[in-house]
């Protein structure tokens, strides 16, 4: 148990991490926009400009505060074709979803080296790959997989563990407005909920000191 830095947290599955991390006794700190109407510690930053993050987050860092885990949640999901997207959307994608991912995590290492922490990021659905008018995020979940591979063996010997998550449908507002986008049927009944995806994030949160696990793909019942 301890201090959990969370993005997305004012998202759906965001506020159900929140709830579920408080529950399991964590302290958890959100990190992004509109955090201050959350009920837990915040640290205001826009995550489409990941250089916000150092100064945002210089008075948690300044001190030895300790952090036991990041929790990557948030992400941005533009539905366009290659032809449409410019360079704004790749932009804002990529720095949401992956850059802010990896500068967070680069100003938390030292936290994390000291607790032997935890990083967890929140992908895609299993296997997602090559969706035409869906690129931007594709790429960027492709990109966020990888970062995770990389840090997992580079952080291996200071004893930092990370987790991919990889969620199939879950049962979001945003997971609504990209069906609708895709002009495919949304029913939040055949989808995850978004608690049960949050107590599969604690559950990885709380691994035996001597194993945990590295990928975890989660399908609805």
């Amino acid at each position: 148990m301890g201090n959990v830095l969370l993005t997305g947290a004012t998202g759906g599955i965001g506020r159900a991490l929140a709830a579920a991390l408080d529950a399991a006794g964590h302290r958890v700190i959100a990190v992004g926009r509109d955090v201050g109407r959350l009920d837990v510690r915040g640290i205001e930053a826009d995550l489409a400009d990941p250089a916000s993050l150092a100064p945002a987050m210089e008075a948690l860092t300044a001190e030895p505060t300790e952090i036991h885990a990041v929790v990557h949640c948030a992400g941005i999901s533009p539905v366009e074709a290659v032809a449409e997207a410019g360079p704004d959307t790749w932009r804002r994608t990529m720095a949401v979803n992956v850059a802010s991912a990896a500068e967070l995590v680069r100003l938390a290492l030292p936290a994390l080296r000291r607790s032997k922490g935890h990083v967890i990021f929140v992908n895609a659905s299993p296997g997602l790959t090559g969706v035409p008018r869906w690129s931007a995020f594709v790429a960027s979940k492709a990109a966020l997989r990888e970062l995770a591979d990389s840090l997992r063996e580079e952080e291996a010997g200071h004893g930092v563990r990370v987790t991919t998550v990889y969620p199939a449908a879950t049962a979001t507002d945003l997971l609504g407005e990209v069906r609708a986008a895709f002009g495919r049927p949304y029913d939040p009944q055949a989808c995850i909920r978004p608690e049960s995806l949050a107590a599969m994030v604690v559950w990885a949160l709380n691994a035996p000191a001597d194993s945990y696990v590295c990928e975890l793909s989660v399908l609805p019942g």
